[in-house]
């Protein structure tokens, strides 16, 4: 049996029927990991002994019919951005030092490793997650696993490939801007940027309460567990929200009937949609109505909010950086560099005006979630182009944001949102639709993307 091509709940389920071990799909998840790397360089470093090690006490642990938790003896891997005790978190970076003791777990990390899950290895990320493709002069470049002259996104590319390709059903990564749902929509899996808060965020980001952690899976359903596992607080994190009163695994079959749903295929005509990006997000749509959801085209009432976007996330780069030497910001990407100089030389009145576009931008998506339970969208206006490149070629776009105005607006706002992959283009590459839907409302977002799945909406259905 091909354990790689299982879900994490597919996993628990041998597991508890004694069909097969946490060590055997440990061991296959490791082997995945090492055949993918050449091509596709999803893994920063694999703890291959540590991986083992876990994988053995849980193997006795189901043998003896106590599983620790809900993730016992699944493989998981962790965006190098994230602490994981006992190894370097590099975040992508020459300008810093491998040496070190390495004893905390950021909090997501610490929930998976109190749930018995066994940890693969650290995935890719560009230098401190700063742009939507992941490549960095410590890791070199995260190629698409369908097509690896193409990018896998980013920031959170590493973990994005590594779960389309068995390398562990279950990853945690970060979204700053779209970090999450970027590389998942390219790579053809489930990504959920939770609302902000659901799960707790130690050390605390540079780009401050733009920055969301949250499940890259092979589905909703793993996702939802996922999310019971790390959405709970962590006293390291004061923003961090209460425990959530259900389990999102519960609410998944309630099914989409009834539901008022708002379809934006460009968000006010703001973007420029492929067409065939556009054909599938709308067929998923359809098919969304067709399971009893009242659909309506409608967009919400705002403009593109890019330039505050930058004033916050240009600033959290320049704070990030602030201290370093010339020697040391040499080591920096030149991009990232750049925008470091940029938000330099903004002022606090600057950023302060940038927030006051946030909050606006939050009350009128307040509003419209009076009205619409879920907003759904194209995640991207694009499929996966070349590898190695911020923006796609002959676009005249300069910087990331100019090819994903669909997923930054919702990390201003904090609202959760969620990448299903519903077809692929012309060229075999996957396409995402977003759904999004009001603060505090991950289990609608996870509810309409499961209904997706089990109606064989998705990709794998398509």
């Amino acid at each position: 049996m091909q354990l790689t091509e299982l879900t994490a709940v597919q996993l628990l389920d041998g597991y508890r029927k004694g069909e097969f071990s946490p060590v055997e799909a440990t061991e296959q998840a490791l082997l995945r990991a090492r055949r993918v790397q050449p091509e596709v360089n999803a893994f920063a470093r694999l703890t291959e002994e540590d991986a083992l090690a876990r994988a053995r006490e849980s193997a006795e642990r189901w043998r003896r019919g106590e599983p620790a938790g809900l993730l016992d003896g699944v493989p998981v891997t962790v965006k190098d951005l994230l602490l994981l005790r006992g190894h370097p978190t590099l975040r992508g970076s020459k300008t810093i030092a491998e040496q070190g003791r390495w004893e905390e777990d950021a909090p997501s990390v610490a929930r998976l490793r109190e749930h018995g899950a066994v940890f693969l290895g650290k995935t890719t990320t560009p230098e401190y997650g700063w742009k939507g493709v992941t490549d960095s002069a410590l890791s070199g470049v995260t190629r698409n696993p369908y097509d690896p002259s193409r990018t896998a996104g980013g920031s959170s590319g590493g973990s994005a490939a590594a779960v389309a390709l068995g390398a562990g059903p279950l990853s945690l990564g970060t979204d700053g801007g779209g970090s999450i749902r970027i590389p998942a929509a390219f790579c053809g899996i489930f990504g959920l940027k939770p609302t902000y808060g659901r799960v707790p965020l130690y050390p605390a980001s540079a780009f401050g309460t733009l920055s969301h952690v949250g499940p890259m899976t092979r589905d909703a359903a793993d996702a939802a567990l996922l999310l019971d596992v790390i959405g709970v607080p962590d006293p390291r994190d004061w923003s961090a929200l209460p425990e959530p009163p259900r389990s999102f695994t519960a609410a998944l079959d309630e099914g989409v009937r009834g539901l008022r749903v708002a379809y934006s295929p460009t968000l006010g005509g703001q973007v420029a949609v492929r067409p065939a990006v556009a054909a599938a997000v709308r067929r998923a749509v359809a098919g969304l109505a067709d399971l009893g959801a009242y659909v309506e085209e409608a967009d919400p009432d705002f403009s593109d909010p890019v330039d505050a976007f930058h004033t916050l996330w240009f600033s959290g780069a320049a704070r990030l950086t602030q201290d370093f030497s010339p020697n040391r910001r040499r080591l920096l990407d030149p991009g990232l560099r750049e925008i470091c100089a940029q938000g330099a030389r903004l002022g606090a009145l600057d950023y302060l005006a940038a927030v006051d576009v946030r909050m606006d931008l939050g009350r009128r998506m307040g509003r419209f979630h009076e009205r619409y339970d879920l907003l759904l969208t194209p995640t991207l206006p694009v499929t996966a182009f070349e590898a190695g490149r911020e923006v796609p070629a002959g676009s005249g776009l300069r910087r990331w944001t100019g090819w994903t105005p669909f997923t930054y607006p919702f990390n201003m706002t904090q609202q959760p949102a969620a990448t299903v992959p519903v077809g692929v283009d012309d060229d075999g590459l996957p396409v995402g639709l977003q759904v999004v839907a009001a603060r505090h409302r991950d289990d609608l977002v996870l509810r309409a993307s499961h209904a997706l799945y089990e109606a064989d909406l998705t990709l794998s259905g398509s």
